[in-house]
């Protein structure tokens, strides 16, 4: 019921498209209903020539009071034919306007459910996110969304069409003769009590396939986006060994629900039969008695079908119903999943050039210490560079700024303002930030450049292009800046996929740069010209760079290393020099590391001519 409860949010804008739907469907199913009354009345008083009784016909009756035709004349068998004709119009209209409904209906709810998961997303912030690998998170918002969908158009619906279409067959068949409901109802509690049974391992079953649909499309994903390493190490023989081991298992999951779909059906079949054989017994019986006309036999043998084929519908929509239940379930927690990091979005932020502030900050993640006591003043227009070794935490400590990470001690303060109090859009609408995983959507090289902006102002984005020392490489391209580059960037290279994306950060203009080790796939030359355009043209900007080239922060006004979350030295570039520390020693071994390549690159050019390529 909670399943149904959480769907009914989504759905009760279409109740009464919903309701006209199903009063149609009605309609449609009463308008059949009738044809096995008429089709043995065509037999008892048109191919044959029965005694007219005063209940004769029952809802047709009005066929034999003489006005439509005599027995057993042609005007009556086409009075006949011109009803059954009504009658099919009616079922086809219906059931045709009704379908149109149910898929408009099944159209909105499906695409409002993909839009809401996808806003939920979209709203949860990047560790609860974590808690979800990218298969499932597909087959949640692709997947789970359809199948839910179906729950609510289709299913519900014709769950509704079997209980109706059960009892007017049951009432029009105990109009003929009660008798002949007597073995379907005997059989009922069997069918009742096998359904149950094969619903609960129906649930397991789908839970197992889509469990099993999760961990292919993870696979898939996986090699999609990491083709270019696969063959690299020549992996594709063990790739293909893992895609064949996850579809191997979603085969066989589905194998096992086919096996229990296949003894439900016997199961139901043999039930349905015994029925159909029992009934025409009685009715035979019936007809040598005299107590049922040799036409009802056909009428009342197709209803006893109708019954024993709406349990078993009803049957198999309940037992259906598990596979959409689940999904729905599985959509219910993502919604229900709270970010950990809250918006706060009550105060504004009005300042231009902000200064920030930390103080004795520290984050906390599962019980491991990331981050520790940690100081820093950033007044407007500062140039803060960050070193430390790999995991020493500067890259956490760059998220935290923009509350990707919410810290568990101390505080971040924008103009005297704990951050916290920010609105999340207004607060990272103050970073240009490159993250260190460079990600380039599909599209043109303007448009990814221009993403935060609408309308692509193609002077703004030549400027970002050309501070970024990307519009070189650009130029020479074919279409230049209308390229598509590939998912993810596929196409060129790491240097220029860092250029664009610090290109997207100079065209957003914040007032803060946020450069996280967005310059290590560029060699030391365009490195260096990069950074000394960024300090003789965004003078008055507020800059923070982390970087493992230690030459990357020569600049800077201020210079932190860290090591296992903590600032160990801190200073100018000169400062922690002279104090010969970690950043002086890892500096000096980085530049002897530098000299060296030169060396080899001029004796090596010195002897052949260099190589090229």
């Amino acid at each position: 019921m909670e399943t149904l409860r959480f769907g009914y949010r989504f759905f009760k804008k279409n109740i009464f498209s919903a309701v006209t739907a199903e009063l149609l469907s009605f309609l449609g199913i009463f308008a059949e209903l009738l044809l096995p009354l008429l089709t043995g009345l065509m037999i008892d008083f048109v191919i044959r020539s029965e005694p007219v009784e005063a209940d004769s016909g029952g809802v047709f009756h009005f066929l034999l009071t003489g006005r439509y035709g005599d027995v057993h004349t042609m005007r009556l068998f086409w009075s006949a034919a011109a009803v059954y004709a009504v009658l099919i119009a009616i079922r086809i209209g219906a059931i045709y306007v009704r379908d149109l409904i149910q898929e408009n209906i099944g159209l909105q709810l499906e695409t409002r459910l993909r839009y809401d998961t996808y806003g939920k997303l979209m709203e949860l912030d990047s560790a609860t996110i974590s808690d979800y690998n990218s298969g499932e998170l597909l087959q949640i918002l692709n997947g789970d969304t359809i199948m839910f969908k179906e729950l609510f158009a289709h299913r519900i619906p014709y769950f509704g069409d079997a209980i109706f279409m059960l009892i007017t067959t049951i009432v029009l068949i105990a109009q003929i003769d009660a008798t002949l409901i007597v073995i379907p109802l005997i059989l009922m509690p069997f069918l009742v009590a096998a359904v149950q049974n094969f619903k609960k391992k129906a649930r397991v079953n789908f839970k197992d396939i889509r469990a099993k649909n999760s961990g292919l499309n993870l696979t898939t994903q996986e090699n999609i986006a990491a083709v270019r390493i696969v063959r690299s190490f020549t992996n594709e023989e063990l790739e293909e060994e893992k895609f064949q081991a996850a579809n191997q298992s979603l085969k066989e999951a589905n194998l096992k629900q086919i096996w229990l779909s296949s003894k439900f059906d016997l199961t139901f079949n043999s039930i349905k039969q015994i029925a159909y054989i029992g009934t025409i017994v009685i009715a035979a019986v019936l007809v040598m008695r005299g107590n049922l006309t040799t036409g009802y036999i056909l009428s009342a043998s197709t209803y006893v079908l109708r019954i024993m084929n709406n349990i078993t519908s009803l049957n198999n929509h309940i037992f259906n119903m598990q596979q959409q239940t689940i999904a729905g379930l599985e959509l219910k927690r993502f919604m229900e999943k709270e970010s950990r990091v809250t918006d706060g979005g009550d105060e504004e932020l009005r300042s231009d050039a902000p200064d920030i502030e930390l103080k004795n900050v520290s984050l906390n993640i599962d019980g491991q210490d990331i981050l520790k006591g940690i100081d820093l003043s950033i007044p407007y227009g500062k140039k803060v560079g960050i070193v430390g070794e790999t995991g020493s935490g500067k890259s956490v400590l760059l998220k935290t700024l923009i509350r990707a990470r919410d810290i568990t001690g101390g505080s971040i303060t924008v103009d005297g303002h704990d951050i916290r109090e920010f609105g999340l859009d207004a607060l990272r609408k103050m970073y240009s930030f490159v993250f260190q995983d460079v990600f380039l959507f599909s599209n043109t090289i303007e448009s990814n450049i221009a993403y935060n902006s609408q309308d692509i102002n193609r002077r703004l984005v030549k400027d970002a292009a050309d501070h970024a020392q990307a519009s070189r490489f650009i130029d020479e391209l074919a279409d230049r800046y209308k390229t598509v580059v590939g998912e993810r960037g596929l196409g060129i290279s790491g240097g220029q996929k860092q250029r664009i994306s610090i290109a997207r950060a100079f065209h957003k203009n914040a007032p803060v740069f946020v450069l996280d080790d967005s310059t290590s796939a560029l060699d030391v030359n365009t490195e260096r010209v990069l950074l000394k355009d960024i300090e003789e043209n965004f003078k008055d900007k507020t800059v923070i760079i982390t970087a493992h080239r230690f030459s990357s922060v020569r600049n800077c006004d201020e210079i932190l290393y860290m090591r296992d979350g903590e600032i160990v030295e801190r200073g100018t570039f000169d400062e922690l020099m002279a104090l010969g520390g970690s950043f002086a020693h890892v500096y000096n071994v980085q530049q002897e590391r530098a000299a060296n390549e030169v060396d080899y690159d001029s004796l090596a050019g010195a002897k052949g001519g260099g190589i090229h390529g």
